[in-house]
């Protein structure tokens, strides 16, 4: 793993579109994605074991989720595990999932959208997905080519694994693959959101990106530069009303506006 101390805007952006360019396309077309973290010593662990507390809970919560939640109005009528895995996720279940994106600027917000955290480093983890997949088991890799797809929807991963304890023994050793969430609102779209999922619910992601001696990247922001990216981002459009559309979104954009800057 690559660890960068970013000192300027403009080295932030060669850093974070580096090795973009994608020759047999012929266009600049990154494989990386992205997850900014407000602050740098803040690890990987997803939140369903994040110090320990609900892994021997993980298919007790979305049992009871799945069951509870069809009674919700609005809810979309679900096929498979992985597309309620993601609507848990996205409405703040504890579940082994972490969140991604395609975009390094909406990974940038994240780092710099709350001014309680200006005065520590932030950091943007950027991992080459086609680095991750190599290590896949066969029958993930095998779906992938067939597909001729590089991250996976929930449909290909309903197609190998029906549930969570077939997808934890489709290999001994540990493994990370991203898939691509149904678009179950306009938040999803406009994140350009995606999902990391490892087949084990306890090892801590950054543990095993440690490891990657390739396509792994930490881009370390320091906090003395979170204002001027701010300001750019917000000058850029990309903002909590856009990312969060609605009347929640308006209000959080306006209240960190408008808000004073703290000595």
């Amino acid at each position: 793993m690559k660890e960068q101390r970013i000192t300027s805007w403009l080295e932030l952006q060669e850093a974070l579109f580096s090795n973009s360019w994608n020759e047999p396309l012929g266009r600049y077309r990154s494989s990386f994605v992205f997850r900014g973290v407000k602050d740098a010593r803040h690890d990987l662990s997803a939140s369903l074991y994040r110090s320990g507390a609900f892994i021997r809970q993980e298919r007790d919560l979305l049992r009871a989720f799945r069951k509870y939640a069809r009674g919700v109005p609005g809810t979309a009528p679900l096929s498979s595990l992985w597309d309620w895995l993601a609507l848990a996720q996205h409405h703040g279940l504890p579940t082994r999932l972490l969140d991604w994106t395609f975009s390094p600027y909406v990974a940038l917000h994240f780092i710099t959208e709350d001014p309680d955290f200006y005065e520590v480093d932030g950091v943007v983890w950027c991992v080459d997905y086609r680095v991750t997949n190599r290590l896949l088991p066969r029958p993930l890799r095998q779906q992938l080519h067939q597909e001729g797809a590089e991250v996976f929807t929930a449909e290909m991963l309903a197609a190998e694994a029906e549930d969570l304890t077939s997808f934890d023994r489709l290999a001994r050793h540990p493994f990370v693959l991203f898939f691509e969430p149904p678009s179950l609102d306009a938040r999803i779209v406009n994140q350009f959101a995606l999902f990391s999922v490892m087949n084990a619910p306890g090892p801590s992601l950054d543990e095993f990106l440690q490891h990657q001696e390739k396509g792994v990247r930490r881009l370390v922001v320091p906090a003395a530069l979170k204002w001027e990216v701010r300001d750019k981002l917000d000058q850029a459009n990309v903002t909590e009303r856009v990312l969060f559309p609605g009347l929640d979104g308006l209000s959080r954009w306006l209240r960190r506006y408008y808000g004073p800057r703290p000595r």
